[in-house]
């Protein structure tokens, strides 16, 4: 079912259930939900959003889930979340404040949780929300907690810069040191 316009407005400020429970390998992280995501009730609904083709491309899912089928992502050691719950049209949207609070209440979250892995699906708002100016993708120098944090692109169809091969590639290599360092 595709989202009608009115559907759209009306997500607005709406927020998604978090895909999570105790001891994950990863806890994907992204921005904020987009308003196709919060119309439909699902993490990466968007049709152009490459989330689900870069899990499975990645070798993290057999197949490649509907954004609906989010809860199957916890077979696989995985979870989903966002660093701000409220939707907008788009990220940019969003006060830097609300990133940094977002932050405060992502590592709640991390202290309940206990993921090995933190996967921020954007270097923008990791820098922002972290206070980090000058980071880049990849594994990140300082953990919170016992999480280990790892930046990886920003699966938005609207991020050319990389592509679903590109996004595999580096999904794949948070997985394998995700499942490589469980205890």
């Amino acid at each position: 079912m595709r989202p009608t316009k009115e559907d759209l407005e009306a997500a607005r400020q709406k927020t998604l259930p978090d895909v999570i429970e105790p001891g994950l390998a990863v806890l994907f992280c992204g921005i904020n939900p987009g308003l196709y995501s919060a119309a439909l009730g699902h993490h990466f609904a968007r049709p152009g959003n490459r989330f689900w083709p870069a899990v499975h491309a990645a070798g993290i899912t057999p197949t490649i889930l509907r954004p609906d089928e989010n809860r199957l992502l916890l077979r696989f050691g995985c979870g989903l979340t966002d660093i701000v719950e409220r939707a907008t049209a788009r990220a940019e949207e969003l006060a830097p404040t609300e990133l940094v609070d977002g932050r405060h209440r992502l590592e709640a979250k991390l202290d309940r949780f206990q993921p090995r892995y933190l996967a921020i699906l954007g270097v923008g708002a990791y820098r922002t929300a972290f206070g980090q100016p000058r980071a880049g993708l990849g594994l990140q120098q300082d953990p919170l907690g016992a999480t280990r944090v790892w930046v990886l692109p920003n699966p938005s169809g609207l991020n050319a810069a990389h592509q679903l091969k590109d996004l595999a590639e580096a999904f794949r290599a948070l997985y394998q040191a995700a499942t490589i360092s469980a205890p």
